[in-house]
């Protein structure tokens, strides 16, 4: 889906290059990588939860997901270092701009009584996260298949040096924020 990018991308760097006043067309803001972030707590009981929960994030990204594993162990989680505790997945190029636009023009609109996401998730150097309540919002989820309700994280790195950079240029592929 290199041609969503290349589409849009001489349009962005326009309105870009307009709205901020940049010199250089190397000076704009692109979008880095899409990390997509599955933790799966009660994976310590039973190992079948973070296997389907793999094939969930496989089957939304088209990417192999990676286990993460947990840093430190706390006794109240019953939770041991290196315990595979969820599972991630680092999307760039062609498969982050069409993760990103199955996101705007599918995922999002299904969602039930969607207003647009949060405008102020940003964390101060132009990066944003966006969290998700239910995997089967994606139109590759069947529903009769799924066992359990699962929510995800989804960040979105930038290059952009301040969040106000990082909002516009979300906007202008189509992120809908709200009012």
């Amino acid at each position: 889906m290199a041609r969503l990018k290349d589409f849009y991308y001489d349009e962005i760097v326009a309105a870009m290059i307009s709205k901020f006043g940049y010199k250089n067309i190397m000076e704009v803001p692109k979008l880095d990588k899409i990390v997509v972030n599955m933790g799966v707590g009660e994976a310590k009981d039973n190992a079948k939860v973070l296997e389907n929960a793999v094939a969930d994030m496989e089957a939304i990204t088209g990417q192999k997901a990676v286990l993460t594993k947990a840093k430190g162990s706390v006794a109240n989680f019953k939770i041991r270092e290196g315990m595979a505790i969820g599972c991630k997945t680092t999307l760039r190029g062609d498969k982050m701009y069409e993760f990103l636009d199955r996101l705007v023009n599918l995922a999002l609109p299904r969602v039930r009584d969607f207003r647009g996401v949060n405008p102020d998730a940003f964390d101060g150097r132009g990066n944003y996260a966006l969290g998700i309540k239910e995997q089967f919002i994606f139109p590759e989820i069947e529903y009769d298949k799924i066992d359990k309700t699962r929510g995800m994280d989804i960040i979105f790195v930038t290059t952009a040096k301040t969040d106000e950079e990082a909002r516009e240029l979300l906007r202008l592929f189509g992120m809908p924020f709200a009012k």
